[in-house]
């Protein structure tokens, strides 16, 4: 066998591999958008049980109601992981305040079906930050693994494209929460 051989075999061999392990990155971050997508529909579904609660009690809090309402809409017609990721950041304030607003009420805040409703929430919105979290370690290593050299040329070649990140939209929630390090006397 040629020296010429072998390096041909090598190139292909490493392009067989660089290919191999990008479309399995590519894959991850389809199947770990899929996992956000399950948890922001189950959000979804919940907003209309949320209203219809809230409503019953707080009819005059029509304003608030019909934000949730609105917000929740443009959250299930968004596309794509940066425009979920505003749709939801807003969706999520419309939430909370709804929350805000059924504390107001201790009647409808101490109902069976609101504290479910309440539960579920928590649980799903745990389950929204977990998803992110592994989606968007997914879509770093792939976007890396992408953009190196020598396996751009072959990400190139094939198509392969970053992908965007499922982030947050408010420049607030990106920097770390203030911390005190004055020592107490």
């Amino acid at each position: 066998m040629g020296l010429g051989v072998l390096a041909g075999l090598v190139v292909a061999g490493y392009g067989v591999f660089t290919f191999n392990r990008l479309a399995r990155l590519r894959l991850l971050g389809r199947n770990a958008w899929s996992d956000i997508d399950v948890q922001l529909k189950r959000r979804h579904d919940l907003v209309p049980p949320l209203v219809e609660v809230v409503k019953g009690h707080a009819g005059y809090e029509r304003q608030t109601l019909e934000a949730v309402v609105a917000a929740r809409a443009r959250a299930v017609r968004a596309a794509g992981p940066a425009a979920a990721g505003e749709a939801e950041h807003a969706l999520a304030g419309s939430v909370r305040q709804i929350l805000a607003v059924a504390e107001a009420y201790p009647e409808l805040s101490a109902g069976e079906s609101y504290l479910s409703l309440q539960k579920n929430l928590t649980a799903i919105e745990d389950h929204i930050q977990n998803a992110r979290r592994y989606y968007n370690a997914v879509v770093r290593d792939y976007n890396v693994a992408i953009a190196q050299f020598p396996a751009m040329l072959v990400a190139r070649a094939m198509g392969f494209r970053p992908r965007e990140f499922f982030g947050l939209s408010d420049a607030s929630e990106q920097e770390p929460p203030p911390v005190d390090m004055r020592v107490a006397s």
